[in-house]
């Protein structure tokens, strides 16, 4: 290891320990802003909004995950606030995505608390209005178009056929939007997938590698789309392997390895001039570089 960088490890573990008391108040232009639903109706701002006021948007507690012998997430804390995006970074088998599908009600906990707005995700009222999540990029039926994958889906959730238009538009796929997804690209596929997610107009976004498959423009548009989500006061818990584009995209990093967490922090509290976000990776995860 690095000298210094057990030091900086601690300063990093020691500063988001805080991040568990509540924060300051939000602006008061954004506590008094309606949120628009996705009828383009203002409807009043949920009980349960509590992240602007200072409440974490996600947040995890003494988790652990294992299937019989293996220990697939072990003793898991973090939080997240909003109007914040999260690189969610680990070797494959690190224990990423269990950890994603504990919060999203796919997996049950052996221990500790996995909550979203304050809750377990299957205690949400329409949860699909609160969270928006990708985990897989071949969820879809091959045979219908882009755009009756979306209206299938929005009509299931109660939703208004226009929002489909809408979610094509948001990621730049309205061109391809009749054409059967069989025929889509996995850079496509990614695409359809977050329009997906975004049907409910959701406050927060769980994605699981959604830059596969994506060329260098859309993973520029992707950065570009979740940062000005995240400027709305919404929240971004994305995982990746790509990490110069996550040193572009996130304001703070979780590093987890062997179900551990290794690091939290914010990005600049992990690196600096000498010291790139791949440099803190490497060592932490114990890979050997020449």
């Amino acid at each position: 290891m690095r000298p210094g960088l057990g030091g900086r490890r601690l300063a990093v573990m020691t500063a988001n320990q805080r991040d568990t008391q509540p924060e300051s108040r939000r602006t008061s232009s954004l506590q008094s802003a309606a949120r628009q639903s996705v009828d383009g109706r203002p409807t009043p701002m949920p009980v349960s909004i509590a992240p602007l006021f200072g409440a974490p948007v996600v947040s995890v507690s003494s988790l652990m995950k294992r299937y019989g012998e293996v220990v697939a997430v072990d003793d898991v804390s973090f939080s997240l606030k909003a109007g914040t995006v999260t690189g969610y970074l680990g070797p494959n088998g690190a224990g990423k995505t269990t950890t994603l599908r504990l919060l999203l009600g796919l997996a049950e906990p052996t221990a500790g608390e996995a909550l979203v707005f304050g809750r377990r995700y299957r205690e949400l009222e329409q949860p699909i209005r609160r969270v928006g999540a990708v985990l897989e990029s071949n969820d879809f039926h091959p045979a219908r178009s882009g755009r009756d994958h979306l209206r299938a889906l929005a009509l299931a959730a109660e939703l208004p056929l226009g929002r489909v238009e809408e979610v094509l538009e948001l990621v730049e796929l309205r061109g391809a939007a009749k054409r059967r997804v069989r025929t889509y690209s996995l850079g496509m596929r990614q695409r359809l997938g977050l329009a997906a997610a975004l049907l409910g107009d959701p406050e927060l976004l769980i994605l699981d590698e959604p830059a596969n498959g994506l060329d260098p423009a859309g993973v520029r548009w992707l950065r570009t789309f979740l940062q000005g989500f995240a400027r709305q006061g919404r929240t971004v818990l994305v995982s990746s392997h790509l990490l110069a584009e996550v040193a572009q995209t996130v304001d703070q990093v979780l590093i987890i390895d062997r179900g551990r967490l290794l690091a939290r922090g914010r990005l600049d509290e992990l690196t600096n001039e000498r010291q790139t976000l791949e440099d803190v990776y490497l060592e932490l995860t114990g890979v050997k570089t020449s």
